[in-house]
């Protein structure tokens, strides 16, 4: 995964590493809210029960970034870590197809070139990828995005093999998300990471969950689990859920919230052939 990483920075490289950084301000200003845009540096989480379009919208951006700028995209190169093992290519691939204006497979391809496609099936695993990344996003200016589906994915299995203790439970998640963020800040990436709901919110924990409490539009069953270091890295947490809606695309909704700045935004969008449409 690229050439290993010689000697100390200089200054100069550094400099002219992280100014190679493309700008994501068009990634989907639909996804956010009042400053329209995510930077360099944002941590945001998808969070929602399983089938509310977490993955298809991570598919979504995806394209997005790997597509050229000739046609609409950011052309810059993305690192997608799949810890589900449910990446689908052919997926990617037929959203390519419906928003290329030129789908031919050699510019597929080319798109393709810019994906860097990690598979990891525990926690361990997991966190030894993150540590290998470190030379690529060095040797990559354009790689600036980084996609995780799912975070919550080995959190029953580290339940289990730490017993009693939740600092055995929580080791190597704590680990992975104190890593995530020095590669975040280091290296000026975006990060995405999908999370499932797998608690159920309690009638008195409702307060201190969201920043802001708007009726109808925080109105989600949330209850952090994941430890403490990954929760407050995050700067934006995105809260899923499926609408009942009629008809051949599935509708689903994304409620917004900028942890930072205690701002909040809903949006509807439905998934079709062709991907997300907002």
């Amino acid at each position: 995964m690229g050439d290993a990483f010689g000697g100390a920075e200089s200054g100069t490289q550094l400099l002219a590493r992280l100014e190679g950084r493309s700008s994501l301000k068009n990634l989907e200003p639909c996804l956010f809210a009042e400053e329209g845009s995510a930077v360099h540096g944002d941590v945001i989480e998808f969070h929602g029960p399983e089938g509310t379009g977490k993955t298809e919208m991570l598919y979504h951006l995806l394209a997005r970034c790997i597509i050229p700028k000739a046609q609409g995209g950011l052309e810059v190169e993305v690192m997608f870590v799949d810890t589900d093992y449910h990446f689908d290519m052919l997926r990617l691939v037929t959203i390519l197809e419906n928003r290329l204006a030129q789908g031919t497979e050699e510019m597929i391809k080319q798109c393709l070139g810019r994906l860097f496609l990690v598979s990891c099936s525990s926690s361990t695993q997991l966190l030894l990828t993150l540590y290998s990344l470190e030379n690529l996003f060095c040797a990559h200016p354009s790689l600036c995005v980084l996609l995780l589906d799912s975070l919550s994915a080995f959190y029953w299995i580290d339940r289990s093999n730490g017993g009693e203790s939740l600092t055995l439970q929580e080791m190597n998640l704590k680990k992975c998300a104190n890593f995530l963020e020095k590669l975040v800040t280091q290296h000026h990436l975006i990060l995405f990471a999908t999370t499932q709901t797998l608690m159920q919110k309690s009638a008195n924990s409702a307060e201190g969950f969201l920043p802001l409490k708007l009726p109808h539009e925080t109105d989600t069953d949330y209850r952090p689990y994941l430890c403490k270091s990954w929760q407050q890295m995050v700067t934006h947490r995105m809260f899923f859920s499926k609408q009942c809606n009629s008809g051949n695309s599935k509708g689903f909704t994304v409620v917004s919230c900028h942890l930072k700045r205690n701002q909040v935004v809903k949006r509807s969008f439905s998934v079709a052939e062709c991907g997300v449409q907002f």
